[in-house]
């Protein structure tokens, strides 16, 4: 097949588009320690930011599923009064500075929040600086992409398969449970991948929200900011490419097993 010629006009600012987004990661690599890479991998913080850091991202992703899927499915399936507006509120986190969020969070369960206030008083729980408070940090900001990621599969799956089964007599928690949701299984994974990688990297709103306390709420992105704010570069860089060969080893690995076409 004759390849066409690629215009002048667009191939210029898509290789320069490009360059602006490989030589930030080229920086990072060159600039990083080498020499002294392992050693400080090895050391105690580096671990444990890393490994708070894959236990609350999976954590919220998990949380983020179990809200986001039901919702996704409302807003694509059940036709009400305001569903633009819910739409619309679902979104806000997409375009709310995290800061922003983390206030909002504080706000509403904090201990003197709106509900934060009751759970303080009912049943002694409290979330703002735990480590359950980063997940509900990075849960706020990432369930945005999952919610729009399942919803654009529902909207694009082929319907006539419920239809299919309603007719045959499946209940509708059955027709979703059994028809549904093997339909939408790669918008939901792709979904899961996008709030995953949203989580891990959240920052504003898990500082403001939980702060930033090594072994408890510290994550990798904090980690990068307290070792950058103490005048660390080159451990800021570590724990910068840490979290990038994590990141990009995961994204590439579920896009590979879920997303691809064969």
């Amino acid at each position: 097949m004759k390849t066409a010629r690629v215009p002048v006009p667009l191939l210029i600012p898509a290789v320069l588009g490009l360059i602006f987004l490989i030589l930030p990661l080229a920086g990072l690599l060159v600039r990083t320690p080498w020499a002294t890479l392992f050693d400080r991998l090895a050391e105690p913080g580096v671990v444990e930011a890393l490994r708070l850091s894959l236990l609350t991202s999976t954590l919220a992703t998990v949380l983020c599923l179990f809200f986001g899927v039901p919702l996704a499915w409302l807003l694509a399936r059940v036709e009400f009064p305001g569903r633009r507006l819910v739409r619309a509120l679902i979104t806000v986190p997409l375009v709310l500075p995290p800061v922003v969020g983390g206030i909002a969070l504080l706000l509403a369960l904090g201990r003197r929040g709106i509900v934060g206030q009751w759970l303080d008083s009912t049943f002694g729980i409290t979330l703002p600086f735990t480590t359950a408070g980063v997940v509900i940090a990075e849960s706020f900001v990432a369930l945005p992409f999952l919610v729009i990621a399942v919803e654009g599969a529902l909207r694009g799956a082929d319907s006539r398969f419920e239809e299919a089964a309603a007719t045959l007599g499946s209940t509708r928690w059955t027709t979703f449970t059994h028809v549904t949701l093997p339909l939408v299984a790669p918008g939901i994974a792709a979904g899961s991948v996008l709030c995953w990688a949203r989580a891990l990297g959240e920052f504003g709103a898990t500082i403001t929200f939980a702060g930033n306390y090594p072994g408890i709420t510290q994550t990798m992105p904090l980690a990068v900011y307290q070792t950058m704010e103490s005048g660390d570069l080159e451990g800021a860089v570590v724990l910068s490419l840490v979290l990038l060969v994590v990141s990009v080893a995961i994204l590439a690995g579920l896009r590979d097993r879920w997303l691809t076409t064969p």
